[in-house]
């Protein structure tokens, strides 16, 4: 399944930690921010729940950006 969101940061250096940040997380296979659009792009392995996913890639990419945001 993959799903978009609307995020808010600052710098494409931002962008691409929280890109990173996001792939690696439990439960998601590709992660892509386009800092852009101001989107990320989320890729879910199968049987995973979108929800509880996402609410931990918000906690990892607050931890390597505190002031970005992920508008589930």
């Amino acid at each position: 399944m993959k799903k978009s969101y609307r995020i808010e940061v600052d710098c494409a250096n931002c962008a691409r930690k929280m890109e990173e940040a996001a792939s690696a997380t439990e439960g998601v296979k590709e992660a892509v921010v386009n800092f852009m659009l101001l989107k990320m792009n989320v890729t879910f392995e199968d049987g995973a729940d979108p929800k509880e996913v996402m609410q931990r890639v918000r906690a990892n990419c607050k931890r390597v950006e505190d002031d970005c945001e992920i508008y589930l």
